[in-house]
C-alpha cells in the first residue's frame, strides 16, 4: 500500500545519491523499500475481480440476461432465478482468487518486516526492511538476505571480497564473487569512518538488467568506475563472509529483482479460450432458435392474432396497427425466448472446469512417478489455473548447461601449437578408446594435483616436464586469465571459488599440470610453477560478455607487459596476427574434432605490449569506464583496440556430462510427440 501512495516521478536519466545525506536524497522521491506483489487490495478486489470474471463470455451473458429479466414486459421469470447461480459461480471464483492473493499479501508482509542493520546517526540500529531508504549504509552478516540493491563498500574477507548466492535471481547455485573498491575497503566496519563517508554516487536509472550496472563514485576529488562486480542485488544471500557493508542504490520497486517481476496477470488457458468459443457457438444457436420463434410469432400475430385480441389481448403499449403491432410483439417475444431458453448456455461449465483443475493439481502433487526419492521432493502444482496446459505442450525449449548437463566441467583435451592432446594411444601411437582398464596419467609428482582429476595422455605431461615454451605459455595463461578466487580450507587444502564452472575447470587443469594459482589481490596474481612462485602485477581485466565472447587480462612481471586472452574461436580468429594463419588451420581442425564429441571449446592467444602504448591506452580505458553514456559500447571499442594482432597458442576442450536419466526423458518426450529444441552457445 505504501508504494502505491508515493508520488509519480518523472523518468530518470541518471540517479544522484549522496551517502549519509537523507535530506538531499529525499528531494528526488526515490522509492522506499516497501514491495507489493499482490493483485488486489481491500478496495480494488471487488471491481477488479468482477471485471476479470466478466471477460468470461458465459458470465457476461448471464449478466445481460439478468438485465433483461428486470424488464417486466419481457420477462416471464423472476430475476432471482438468474441471480442465484450467477452469484454462486462468481463467488466460487472470487474466493479462490482471494485465497491466492491473501498468500501473496502474507508473503509480502513477511518480506517487508524482515530486519536489517542500518547506520543511523553514527550508530547501527535494527530497522524493518520497508524502512530502509536510498543512501542508507547497511551492515550484512553471513547468511543474511540482501535487503536492497547495494554498492559494496567493505567486507570482512581479505582483499574486500564477498560471496553471494544468486539462486533466487538466476537459479544458479554456485557462489558469485563480488569485490569492493580498494579505497572504500579501508572503511571496514568502523562506524565513525562509515558515518563520515560522504561520496556522491551517479548511477544509471532503475532497470531490469541483472547482469549489468553502470555508475561512478565521486570522492576526494577522484572518479571511480562502478560496475556489476561491485553490486549486491536484492534477493541474493551473503555466504562464506562474516560481514559486509553496502550502500543502498535502488530500493523497493526500483530494485532489479522487482523490475523483473512485473505485475501479476490474469492468465487464460487454451481451455478458457475454447470454452469462450463454445459459448459463442451455443449462443448463436440460441439466437437462431429465438429468431425462428420470433419470425413465426410475427407471422401468426399479423395473420391470426390480430383478429383474436378478444381472447389474446395485445399489451396496452403495443401499436394497434396490424403490421407495427405484430413487429413489436415479435421483438418482445425474441427477448422472452432468450430468457426462457437461457439454460441452453451452461454457466455451470466454468464451475465444473475449476473443480476438475483443482483435482488435477492434487493428482500432480500425489503422483508417485513424479516423486524424487533422493531429495524427498514430490511434484508441486503451484497454480490451479494452468494445469491442463501441461497436456497440450507441443514444443520444449531447453537450455543445455546445468539443465540437461551436470554443470560439472572437466578438462578433457587440448590443442597446443598445432598438436592435439588428450587421446590415449597404444605403443604404436594409434588412438584407443577410454575404458576402465585404460591407464591414467600419474600426477603424484605434483603435490597440488587433485585426486579426482583423470587424464589419459602422457605426452602432455612430458611436454610440461620438458619446459616446452608454448606449453608453459598455455598453462600460465590458464592460471592468470580468470576471475577465480582461491580459498584455503582449515586442513590447508587449496580450493577455488569460480563464478563459472568453465573457469574453475581450466584453472584446476593448470593446477594439475603444475601451474598453480595461489592467491590474488586487486592488483596482483600469485602463481606457483613447479614449486617456483611468480607474482604478476594485474593491470587490467577486459571482461567477458555475450557480445565480446572473450576475456583478457593485462599483466606485468619484471617490466614485461603481456595481454592474455581466451574466448570463442569465431571471435578470436578474427583478432589474430596474420603470421598465425597456418597454425589457425591446424587448430580449427582440432576444434571441429572436439566439437563433434560435444566438448566445450575456447581458443587461447597472447600479445606482448609496449609500455608507452599501454599508458596511452589506459587513459582511454579510464575515460570509457567512467562514462555514463554508452559505457559498454565505448569499452568494447577500447578493448578491441588492444586485442588486435594476437598470437595463437592453442585451444581447450572441456566436458560437461549429461545428468542421469536425460536420454530416457528425451526419448519419452519424443514418444509423446513433443518436439525438443536445445538452446546452447556452443559450436554445433
Amino acid at each position: 500500500m505504501k508504494a502505491c501512495c508515493q508520488k509519480e516521478r518523472a523518468p530518470e536519466i541518471e540517479r544522484i545519491i549522496r551517502v549519509n545525506d537523507p535530506v538531499f536524497n529525499a528531494q528526488f522521491q526515490y522509492a522506499n523499500n516497501y514491495i507489493s506483489t499482490s493483485k488486489y487490495n481491500i478496495f480494488t478486489f471487488l471491481p477488479k475481480n468482477l471485471f476479470e470474471q466478466f471477460q468470461r463470455l458465459a458470465n457476461a451473458y448471464f449478466l445481460g440476461l439478468l438485465v433483461l429479466q428486470l424488464i417486466p414486459a419481457v420477462s416471464s421469470l423472476e430475476p432471482v432465478a438468474t441471480i442465484i447461480p450467477l452469484v454462486f459461480v462468481l463467488s466460487i471464483s472470487a474466493i479462490k482468487e482471494a485465497i491466492d492473493d491473501f498468500q501473496r499479501h502474507r508473503s509480502d508482509g513477511q518480506v517487508n518486516n524482515r530486519c536489517s542493520y542500518v547506520l543511523r546517526n553514527g550508530e547501527i540500529v535494527e530497522e524493518k526492511w520497508h524502512k530502509v531508504m536510498v543512501g542508507d549504509i547497511i551492515l550484512l552478516k553471513n547468511n543474511d538476505y540482501i535487503a536492497a540493491d547495494l554498492f559494496l563498500l567493505s567486507t570482512s574477507e581479505p582483499h574486500s571480497l564477498c560471496y553471494i548466492e544468486t539462486a533466487e535471481l538466476d537459479g544458479e547455485t554456485n557462489l558469485k564473487v563480488r569485490q569492493a573498491l580498494e579505497d572504500t575497503s579501508e572503511l571496514g566496519d568502523d562506524l565513525q569512518k562509515l558515518a563520515e563517508f560522504n561520496a556522491e554516487i551517479v548511477s544509471e536509472p532503475p532497470n531490469n538488467r541483472l547482469s549489468k550496472f553502470e555508475g561512478k563514485m565521486l570522492w576526494k576529488n577522484k572518479t571511480y568506475a562502478l560496475d556489476n562486480e561491485k553490486i549486491l542485488l536484492r534477493g541474493c544471500i551473503l555466504r562464506n563472509t562474516q560481514w559486509c557493508c553496502g550502500l543502498v542504490v535502488f530500493a523497493g520497486r526500483d530494485t532489479k529483482l522487482m523490475m523483473n517481476s512485473g505485475k501479476t496477470k490474469f492468465k487464460r488457458t487454451n481451455i478458457d479460450r475454447l470454452m469462450n468459443l463454445l459459448i459463442i457457438g451455443i449462443f448463436l444457436f440460441l439466437v437462431g432458435m429465438c429468431l425462428i420463434c420470433t419470425i413465426a410469432c410475427g407471422i401468426w400475430e399479423s395473420l391470426v392474432g390480430y383478429n383474436f385480441q378478444v381472447y389474446l389481448p395485445w399489451e396496452t403499449f403495443v401499436h394497434r396497427n396490424k403490421d407495427n403491432g405484430a413487429t413489436t410483439i415479435a421483438v418482445l417475444v425474441f427477448l422472452s425466448y432468450i430468457i426462457i431458453l437461457n439454460t441452453v448456455v451452461p454457466i455451470s461449465l466454468y464451475v465444473s472446469v475449476e473443480i476438475i483443475r483443482l483435482a488435477h493439481s492434487l493428482w500432480i502433487n500425489w503422483d508417485v512417478k513424479m516423486y524424487y526419492a533422493k531429495k524427498d521432493t514430490p511434484a508441486k502444482a503451484r497454480t490451479t489455473t494452468l494445469n491442463e496446459e501441461l497436456g497440450q505442450i507441443e514444443y520444449i525449449f531447453s537450455d543445455k548447461t546445468g539443465t540437461l548437463t551436470q554443470n560439472i566441467m572437466t578438462f578433457n583435451k587440448c590443442s597446443i601449437n598445432g598438436k592435439s592432446y588428450g587421446d590415449p594411444v597404444d605403443n604404436e601411437g594409434n588412438a584407443v578408446e577410454i575404458t576402465e582398464k585404460t591407464p591414467k596419467v600419474d600426477f603424484s609428482w605434483n603435490p597440488y594435483a587433485e585426486k579426482g582429476f583423470d587424464f589419459y595422455d602422457q605426452k602432455l605431461v612430458d611436454e610440461v616436464k620438458r619446459n616446452s615454451e608454448m606449453t608453459n605459455l598455455f598453462f600460465r595463461l590458464l592460471a592468470l586469465c580468470h576471475t577465480v578466487m582461491p580459498e584455503i580450507k582449515e586442513d590447508g587444502y587449496l580450493e577455488y571459488q569460480a563464478q563459472s564452472p568453465d573457469e574453475g575447470a581450466l584453472v584446476s587443469a593448470a593446477r594439475n599440470f603444475g601451474f598453480v594459482f595461489k592467491s590474488r589481490t586487486p592488483s596482483t596474481i600469485t602463481i606457483s610453477i613447479h614449486g617456483q612462485e611468480e607474482t604478476w602485477e594485474l593491470l587490467s581485466i577486459l571482461d567477458f560478455n555475450n557480445v565480446r565472447k572473450r576475456m583478457s587480462v593485462i599483466v606485468r612481471k619484471e617490466g614485461h607487459l603481456q595481454l592474455l586472452c581466451k574466448g570463442a574461436d569465431t571471435i578470436m580468429f578474427g583478432l589474430l596476427d596474420r603470421s598465425c594463419d597456418e597454425l589457425k588451420e591446424l587448430t580449427t581442425h582440432h576444434l571441429n574434432d572436439f566439437a563433434q564429441i560435444g566438448l566445450r571449446t575456447l581458443v587461447l592467444a597472447y600479445k606482448d605490449i609496449d609500455e608507452d602504448y599501454f599508458a596511452n591506452w589506459q587513459k582511454k580505458h579510464h575515460e570509457a569506464s567512467t562514462s555514463m553514456d554508452d559505457r559498454d559500447g565505448k569499452l568494447d571499442i577500447v578493448y578491441e583496440e588492444i586485442e588486435q594482432g594476437m598470437i595463437l597458442i592453442g585451444a581447450t576442450a572441456i566436458e560437461d556430462k549429461l545428468q542421469d536419466g536425460v536420454p530416457e526423458t528425451i526419448a519419452n518426450l519424443a514418444l509423446a510427440g513433443i518436439k525438443i529444441w536445445v538452446l546452447t552457445g556452443d559450436k554445433q
